[in-house]
């Protein structure tokens, strides 16, 4: 798993997950794992219009921002957009089209 990062109460929203040491900018911060579905929830991600999957890892902690330090792609990764210093929140802009 993500050893690198933590889970812990965000001033975002419930709960976040963030860095326990720097992490370099372009750095795989993990993959997330879960199931494809059909329907919303919670912690589901829809990374096409007829693509979601509920995240089952410590990344569905990943809380929106106007301003991410990271981004999911295609093949399920989480990649850093900068250096994310330790204690920083980890986040992704969820109305970007960027995968």
């Amino acid at each position: 798993m993500i050893k690198f990062t933590y889970v812990a109460p965000s001033r975002i929203h419930g709960k976040g997950l963030f860095s326990s040491v720097m992490i370099p900018e372009g750095s795989t911060i993990g993959w997330l794992t879960g199931k494809p579905c059909a329907e919303d929830g919670d912690y589901v991600l829809w990374i096409s219009e007829d693509r979601a999957i509920e995240v089952f890892c410590d990344l569905k902690y990943i809380n929106h921002s106007d301003h991410p330090n990271a981004c999911y792609y295609d093949d399920l990764s989480v990649i850093a957009l900068c250096d994310i210093e330790p204690n920083e929140e980890i986040t992704h802009d969820y109305n970007s089209d960027d995968w």
